[in-house]
């Protein structure tokens, strides 16, 4: 993403998806999946994501020193419709050898941007962060903030792509060179649980 177009979803609608419900087979392509986020507003955004998931998360110990150690988490998201879809809360439940995390993401649609803010929170702090802005295009959901990390001021990208409505990729980076480079500190591989409702 070039920096005018950081500039205006970052800063410009600052603190302002898009996908029809899915039918047909559970497992659909890439291709279907992407066809099917062609809808002018982004109201249907997380439609797909409604329901429970086995998640796995990998996480980066320590962004932006040059560490490379990773640990793996286990768990499961719990995705619920608020507000007839205008709103959606995940819950996030995942552990591992190097502890537990409780987290939880309010996504607010915002009518006249047409876009979308994702709002964090961990358990252990109580708060919400910065949220993240942006919207999808072309199967793919791009999210960016500016905020501090370690008293300085960085770049946050925040990426969803789904290979098929059962399987979803979400990826969370940081830039500290104003986006010309970016580092990955989380990903999460979310799988469809059975008891998961279809959209």
């Amino acid at each position: 993403m070039d920096a005018t177009r950081f500039a205006r979803s970052a800063f410009v609608c600052a603190l302002a998806l898009i996908v029809s419900p899915l039918q047909g087979h559970p497992e659909q392509s890439a291709e279907h999946f992407k066809a099917a986020v062609q809808r002018p507003d982004g109201l249907h955004d997380f439609d797909f994501e409604i329901g429970h998931w086995k998640t796995h998360v990998s996480r980066r110990l320590r962004p932006l020193t040059g560490s490379d150690t990773w640990v793996e988490l286990e768990g499961t998201t719990i995705v619920s419709k608020v507000w007839d879809g205008r709103a959606n809360l995940a819950e996030l439940h995942v552990a591992g050898p190097s502890g537990r995390i409780e987290g939880l993401s309010l996504r607010l649609y915002n009518p006249d941007a047409r876009q979308w803010s994702l709002n964090y929170a961990n358990s252990n702090a109580g708060t919400l962060t910065q949220p993240t802005i942006g919207e999808f295009k072309d199967g793919r959901g791009e999210f960016f903030s500016q905020e501090m990390f370690d008293g300085r001021p960085i770049y946050v990208r925040f990426v969803i792509s789904c290979a098929t409505r059962d399987t979803c990729h979400f990826e969370q980076a940081f830039s500290a060179d104003g986006g010309k480079s970016w580092e990955v500190n989380w990903i999460a591989i979310d799988t469809r649980t059975p008891d998961a409702p279809a959209t």
